[in-house]
């Protein structure tokens, strides 16, 4: 079980950084930490699903996907391939689809909202380099917190 962002944040605060952006709870787990993995794309979730099929030993993936609403970058499907690898959670600056099958999983997925339909499939983006949404950096390896209250990470 995860530690409450608001205790955690209380005891440690100087050494973390509180992602103010308002994100939806869509998965089945609302509360989910881990190691930071990322991917940064645009309309594209090729370098997602290939990261997702990859052992994740209880890491988080943090998508920055630049905050377009304009396609999805997780699908049920990837996110059932996600749970298969051992991935505690993602979190998506960006939509996904399939929310219902989603948030049947037993899996952590905060997003800004979803969007039926499908990204590109191009591989086009980065992987495992620092991102940052709303001022807040994700550097891979760093420790994510995420519950109902939002999203914690080491600075």
């Amino acid at each position: 079980m995860t530690i409450a962002t608001a205790d955690h944040y209380d005891k440690h605060g100087d050494a973390l950084d509180s992602l103010s952006l308002q994100l939806h709870d869509l998965g089945g787990r609302v509360a989910f930490d881990g190691p930071v993995r990322t991917v940064r794309c645009h309309r594209d979730n090729a370098l997602v699903k290939a990261l997702l099929a990859t052992p994740g030993d209880g890491a988080v993936l943090v998508i920055d996907g630049g905050g377009s609403l304009q396609s999805a970058l997780v699908g049920d499907l990837i996110a059932a391939t996600a749970v298969e690898h051992g991935w505690a959670g993602i979190i998506v600056h960006g939509a996904i689809r399939d929310r219902e099958a989603i948030a049947a999983l037993p899996l952590g997925v905060k997003a800004l909202g979803s969007n039926p339909r499908k990204s590109a499939k191009d591989g086009v983006g980065e992987v495992d380099v620092p991102v940052e949404i709303a001022g807040v950096v994700f550097t891979p390896g760093r420790h994510v917190w995420a519950d109902a209250d939002g999203v914690l990470v080491e600075r």
